[in-house]
């Protein structure tokens, strides 16, 4: 019975690590977009640096929580970003860490348009918790495939992008495409996205993006439609760009979701986003929620006059 017992374990962790850990986003990506893609540039500051925490399905016990970190640096000398990513995620008792060393290039085609490229390497290990299965009997060749599990991947992808418009397309576990053994790798994942942005002086300005994803067999599209808000005085100017923000989404599948960003300061954002999966799975969970903190290093300006 126990053996059996294990056997059914080994099967429904394959299937969350195909269907869950293979495709480890945050919800709330547009607020880093280097979560997706290693092309995500940010040379208007110096550093970025972001934490996240997303529990999914809060009620259905052994549900994803996935924990993440990056901090890029930015070398206007050479339109150079190098980034670092670090993600934990752990679907009941299948573990998994990625860490992923990023490099992006920036091409200047004009004064408005540039075109960012990026690539990335990632180390990752997975492994499987088998301390809170009490067994007498076992089968060796079972627990040779519990064993922890190292790979190394790659990611590529390119953004398009304006002041207010963004287009970009990302690959994520290149290498999985090559391996034999699918189920023993991350599978790889692609993302096709579109994202406006105003800005002009009025006190609320709108976003809106669009997003496709591709990993094995499965096809999600989701629309996200944002506003964000200002703090004007009695005069009607406009006294800081973005005060915080308000936004839904809808991905396919069926999950709709809420998106609240706060701005801290002018270097601190805040973000916290609940999703409500509105099929079958929602008999037995109250949502999803993640935070995310980041935090942006602005340039300094140069004197060109100063002697230090």
């Amino acid at each position: 019975m126990k053996k059996l017992f294990l056997l059914v374990f080994c099967m429904i962790s394959t299937c969350y690590l195909v269907f869950g850990q293979s495709n480890i986003r945050l919800n709330n990506y547009w607020a880093n977009t280097l979560t997706i893609n290693p092309a995500a540039i940010y040379d208007k500051y110096d550093a970025v640096f972001s934490v996240a925490a997303n529990k999914h399905w809060v009620g259905i016990p052994g549900a994803p929580v996935t924990y993440l970190g990056t901090a890029t640096t930015y070398i206007e000398q050479y339109h150079t970003q190098l980034g670092l990513k670090f993600v934990q995620d752990k679907i009941g008792y299948t573990s998994s860490s990625n860490l992923n060393l990023s490099y992006g290039y920036v091409v200047f085609v004009n004064y408005d348009w540039q075109l960012h490229l990026g690539i990335a390497g990632n180390y990752q290990r997975m492994n499987y918790d088998v301390s809170q299965v009490d067994m007498a009997e076992f089968d060796p060749d079972v627990l040779r495939y519990l064993e922890p599990q190292n790979n190394f991947n790659a990611d590529a992808g390119f953004e398009i992008t304006t002041k207010s418009l963004r287009f970009g397309a990302a690959s994520q576990n290149i290498f999985s495409l090559f391996s034999e053994d699918a189920n023993r790798v991350q599978a790889n994942t692609n993302f096709v996205y579109l994202r406006y942005r105003q800005y002009n002086d009025n006190v609320v300005n709108l976003g809106a993006g669009v997003c496709g994803i591709q990993y094995g067999n499965l096809y999600q599209t989701e629309f996200s439609l944002t506003n964000y808000f200002k703090f004007s005085n009695r005069s009607g100017l406009v006294s800081q760009p973005d005060l915080f923000n308000i936004g839904l989404f809808y991905r396919t599948q069926n999950e709709l979701g809420l998106v609240f960003g706060f701005n801290v300061s002018e270097s601190i954002q805040l973000s916290y986003s609940y999703d409500y999966h509105l099929g079958g799975i929602r008999y037995g969970s109250y949502g999803t929620n993640e935070f995310m903190l980041v935090y942006n290093l602005k340039k300094k300006p140069v004197c060109r006059n100063c002697w230090y």
